[in-house]
């Protein structure tokens, strides 16, 4: 850490700062709303409620005796279906004007040092696919690729719900008209081929099932007329 560079866990007087860092990372990643929200009022709010909230972490870096960095961050776990506790770093920022004297640095120090005093194993960070710098940074510093992550707005995801209810294959599927003809069809032919193991088999498939239909009429035209009287049968000479 450079003299004159310090880091300490944020306080409740340090917000209104922390709201104009926030708003200038917003303007320089030019990403919007997948950072943070651009009502100063709202984003207060927001601060103060991770301070405050279980888990939270808010680490301001000073540049002589200035904020001029923050790191957001959560700890996260034991949960119910693990025992693990993670480090999560939800934004990482530094005023353009006081980078390269340390301050990204040093805020990974804090965190390393709360990651300890938490028990957590790992540091997770989720960078925006738009902030090059900072997945430079964070990679020069050992972060690993872990997973792809995919994500869908509330809205899309309600309106492709709604238009196709069955997400799973085949579940809940119903079977079409031409399926049904297919296994009639099959189910004759069984029990055709079960009665008289030298009968022909027909195609399946719809087409199979017109001549199904179409052979069980022949043989049934064949069987009439060779049950009729000799009288009846017609002899040309």
């Amino acid at each position: 850490m450079r003299p004159g560079v310090l880091t300490r866990t944020a306080r409740v007087e340090d917000v209104t700062e922390l709201v104009s860092l926030c708003l200038e990372a917003r303007a320089e990643l030019m990403v919007g709303a997948q950072l943070c929200t651009d009502d100063p009022v709202r984003l207060r709010e927001q601060l103060l409620m991770l301070l405050n909230a279980p888990g939270g972490v808010i680490v301001v870096a000073t540049l002589d005796e200035r904020v001029d960095g923050l790191l957001l961050a959560r700890i996260v776990g034991p949960g119910p279906f693990t025992d693990a506790v993670v480090l999560t770093l939800e934004s990482l920022y530094v005023r353009h004007s006081a980078r390269r004297r340390g301050l990204g640095h040093a805020l990974l120090l804090a965190a390393v040092d709360i990651a300890d005093q938490a028990g957590a194993l790992e540091v997770f960070a989720s960078p925006l696919p738009g902030a090059r710098g900072m997945h430079r940074f964070l990679a020069q510093a050992g972060f690993a690729p872990a997973a792809a992550h995919r994500v869908v707005t509330t809205a899309a995801l309600a309106r492709r719900l709604t238009q196709d209810p069955v997400t799973s294959a085949g579940a809940g599927r119903r079977p079409s008209r031409h399926g049904l003809e297919d296994l009639i069809a099959r189910r004759r032919q069984a029990r055709a081929r079960e009665e008289d193991p030298l009968a022909p088999v027909a195609a399946t498939g719809t087409h199979g099932a017109r001549q199904a239909r179409m052979s069980i009429s022949m043989q049934v035209s064949r069987a009439v007329q060779s049950r009729r009287p000799p009288s009846s049968s017609t002899v040309t000479s």
